[in-house]
């Protein structure tokens, strides 16, 4: 769908522009180390943007939309095509096998512990 098919029917997000980036970058799953790299600019850079400090200039919007793949009226004025609910899905189930895996490790972990405790427990009484 065009942006033109949506700019004066949808209902625009209020959000700040800074707003908007920061919900496409986690839409995107990037972090602000590697959006910077992409773009080429620091990472106190991009989140000067994100926390509405500064604006990045022309050639860096149309840059940003693209690796954020928004289009660039939505990142300027919340209408047109924004972060997919797919890109959200997808970041959704890699944040819950993320924290499946580390109630995994987690309880592994314990088990360790409570083994050692018990060794040092043994040895102490030995010695």
């Amino acid at each position: 769908m065009s942006d033109t098919a949506t700019i004066y029917s949808d209902v625009p997000d209020n959000d700040t522009m800074g707003g908007r980036m920061l919900r496409a970058r986690d839409a995107a799953g990037l972090s602000l180390a590697e959006l910077g790299r992409r773009l080429g600019v620091q990472p106190s850079t991009v989140q000067a943007w994100e926390n509405d400090r500064s604006q990045p200039r022309a050639n860096r919007l149309s840059m940003l939309a693209g690796v954020l793949d928004v289009s660039l009226s939505w990142l300027l004025h919340g209408v047109g095509s924004g972060p997919t609910d797919e890109s959200r899905a997808e970041l959704y189930k890699s944040v819950s096998l993320q924290l499946e895996r580390l109630r995994r490790l987690q309880s592994e972990s314990a088990k360790v512990a409570a083994k050692i405790e018990r060794d040092m427990q043994r040895l102490t009484s030995s010695a």
